[in-house]
């Protein structure tokens, strides 16, 4: 299978093409750059992203209109070996989704060598035989052409070991911006021919609080550290605008729990006198507004949930 790289023009032919919208979802081990993808296809935040592996963990469907075609992406965590039941319940929603959609894109980025995870996934990928699956070779911002060119011979060969046929392999950088287009233009014709299935102009059909809750836990993991990342939930309890403003100065008021398992980890999402909370909001209170086009009085509080992770009442409560 040929690697992709710059598209031709369209011929004329392509503009009477029928109408095409479906599903893709991006797979592959945790930190692959897979939800970097999916707010660069859309043009905007829509999915968490951060250099903390398992970051993501609610299926976050980003809407990529054009003329001739709708593309809903479906962001899914990474699947990986489980330690606990919510990793367990998260690899369980990474199978349904792969069982569920019409293209699958298997990010793997160029500067790492393919190694057991990568073989793991594209073993249970080999599985599903119907869906089409495109090789999406992310980050080639971070090498040179020989280390590009060495990756993808061996997506080739990983392939070809296991019965895994691309439909494409394409080399993308979501960061610089390169390929991105030709991506899109890659996947949609795998894509069943069908009307729109969301309005124009939607980018997501996520519900709002729950974008807003993964916001404010992208800030909260910023520069916490390394034991921190899977501890954090974040519960928005209300979003509701403030009465009494005139028309033309609307006030949301947002109250949202930030829940830890234990607490000695109190201290460090709080900070010494509060600081690291406090920049905390100010930093998702930003992104909040901007999604919602709104100003925002965000109010947050840090609460313990013991062992919620391992624990199925409480990961019901937290949303899992």
């Amino acid at each position: 299978m040929s690697a992709r790289t710059s598209s031709p023009e369209t011929s004329p032919e392509a503009t009477e093409a029928p109408h095409r919208a479906g599903f893709a979802c991006f797979v592959g081990r945790p930190n692959a750059g897979k939800s970097t993808l999916t707010n660069a296809l859309v043009g905007q935040k829509v999915a968490i992203t951060s250099n903390r592996p398992q970051t993501t963990r609610h299926t976050v469907r980003g809407i990529v209109h054009r003329p001739e075609a709708q593309l809903i992406l479906v962001d899914t965590p990474g699947l990986h070996k489980p330690r606990t039941l919510l990793g367990e319940r998260l690899n369980d929603v990474v199978r349904t989704t792969w069982a569920e959609v019409d293209v699958i894109g298997f990010c793997l980025p160029a500067d790492q060598k393919l190694g057991p995870g990568d073989r793991f996934i594209a073993k249970e990928l080999a599985a599903i035989k119907k869906t089409p699956k495109v090789a999406v070779v992310t980050k080639t911002d971070l090498v040179d052409s020989k280390t590009l060119a060495e990756q993808l011979i061996a997506i080739d060969q990983l392939g070809k070991e296991l019965g895994l046929e691309w439909a494409e392999i394409v080399p993308v950088s979501a960061v610089g911006d390169q390929q991105v287009g030709l991506l899109a233009d890659l996947l949609v014709p795998l894509l069943p021919e069908s009307p729109p299935l969301y309005p124009e102009g939607d980018l997501t059909d996520e519900p709002e609080q729950v974008m807003v809750a993964e916001l404010i836990r992208e800030a909260a993991l910023e520069g916490v550290r390394d034991e921190l990342p899977h501890s954090i939930a974040v519960v928005v309890e209300e979003m509701l605008p403030r009465e009494d403003r005139p028309a033309d100065k609307p006030l949301l008021d947002i109250h949202a729990n930030v829940y830890i398992e234990r607490p000695s980890q109190k201290g460090i999402i709080i900070g010494p006198k509060g600081k690291r909370l406090k920049e905390v909001g100010t930093k998702s209170r930003k992104h909040i507004e901007a999604l919602l086009g709104t100003p925002v009085f965000l109010d947050l509080h840090v609460k313990v949930a013991k062992d919620w992770q391992r624990d199925p009442k409480q990961l019901r409560k937290l949303g899992f």
